[in-house]
């Protein structure tokens, strides 16, 4: 969606909050609009450190003006993208709460929202454990106290198909409670637990691994076809994926986990097609201008960012353009067929709810009702 100079905030802020000056321009690239404004995670966190720089880049070669918007809730970077305030969202795993209607999405104000991706930055996760616990495989986590942040869902989200990969569920586990991410993986460092899930980057995780306890990262063995078809019938967004970088990692120890896009630049699915298809295109254009500025910034090469699996279906622009360069391929389109259907069949079946026993409902009741019947409808696909 096009962004006009009345809606374009300029403002005393704008350095603060990640302005890209207009440079002298060497390219003009037609639909991509001259003004943006992007919502990001918080001043600080990576996703705001790579939106700078791509926007950075944008400046440099279009000479266009973009401004981040910085949240520090998933509803803050989500909601002005619905209302047109933000023409692009650079989301984590709130893109799949929000397309499936989870958690805070469950509202009589929201829903299934018909959300689409143009591409993402792969991203690691797998759950930590203790060296002394002899946790390597998803297997070895039943029976174990697995620390957990309960208000955390981006973090347990991701360990559900971890525990799916092996049958096991959170009932297999010891729970012991935590009130956030960082205090959970403290736990282990403290003996109060013996794992937990966690992206490899965690600062804190490099005091596990010189800690007398150690450090040791659940497995994923890509050739196990049948605990990864498992995994993705709980949360079809992972992957398999080969990290070095981490705490209890090298290049030449890498590890297999779990892979995960982080963030993802997210439009609704009206976002007009050649639009989209400007800004994915800009995005390839600029890489060799912002590759460098971040070590995890050649992870948005186009050939790993612009395919499958996302927390949405891709938008059909991005699509279009991925296509021309030759990135996009015919299992893409399994995954594509296969993202639309669900997010149409639970749009349909949130607004049945809604028309029937959700009908004036409470939000706090949305979800008690919706969860059961969203998994019903899953099943059914």
């Amino acid at each position: 969606m096009k962004l006009n100079r009345r809606n374009f905030i300029i403002g005393s802020g704008l350095a603060a909050s990640g302005l890209a000056t207009k440079a002298n321009a060497q390219t003009n690239l037609p639909n991509l609009p001259s003004t943006m404004i992007w919502s990001t995670y918080d001043v600080g966190s990576t996703g705001y450190v790579e939106a700078s720089a791509v926007a950075d880049a944008f400046g440099k070669k279009y000479g266009s003006r973009i401004r981040l918007q910085p949240a520090g809730t998933a509803i803050g970077r989500v909601l002005p993208l619905k209302e047109g305030r933000v023409s692009h969202a650079w989301l984590a795993n709130e893109c799949y709460f929000a397309a499936e209607g989870l958690y805070e999405y469950a509202d009589p104000d929201w829903g299934p929202q018909d959300l689409r991706t143009l591409m993402g930055r792969q991203n690691a996760f797998s759950v930590v454990a203790t060296k002394v616990s002899g946790i390597t495989e998803p297997k070895h986590m039943k029976g174990k106290r697995f620390a957990i942040a309960k208000a955390n869902s981006s973090v347990n989200i991701k360990t559900d198909p971890i525990l799916a990969f092996a049958d096991l569920t959170w009932k297999d586990v010891e729970l012991v409670e935590f009130p956030s991410y960082a205090a959970a993986l403290k736990a282990l460092i403290e003996g109060k637990a013996d794992a937990a899930g966690a992206a490899p980057a965690a600062a804190v995780l490099r005091e596990l691994e010189a800690s007398p306890n150690g450090i040791s990262w659940v497995q994923l063995d890509p050739a196990n076809k049948e605990g990864w078809a498992k995994a993705q019938k709980a949360v079809p967004f992972v992957e398999p994926f080969q990290e070095s970088i981490g705490a209890g990692l090298s290049k030449e120890k890498p590890i297999w986990m779990m892979g995960y896009r982080y963030p993802m630049i997210t439009v609704y699915a009206k976002t007009p097609e050649p639009e989209v298809y400007a800004m994915i295109k800009a995005m390839t254009e600029t890489f060799d201008l912002y590759k460098d500025s971040n070590p995890i910034m050649p992870r948005w090469d186009i050939k790993l960012a612009g395919t499958p699996p996302m927390d949405a279906a891709f938008h059909d622009g991005a699509i279009r353009y991925l296509k021309e360069i030759k990135v996009w391929s015919a299992a893409h389109d399994t995954f594509q067929a296969g993202a639309l259907k669900r997010q149409k069949a639970l749009q349909a079946g949130w607004t049945k709810m809604m028309a029937g026993p959700g009908k004036g409902g409470k939000a706090e009741d949305l979800l008690k009702l919706w969860e059961p019947e969203r998994l019903k409808i899953i099943a059914a696909l």
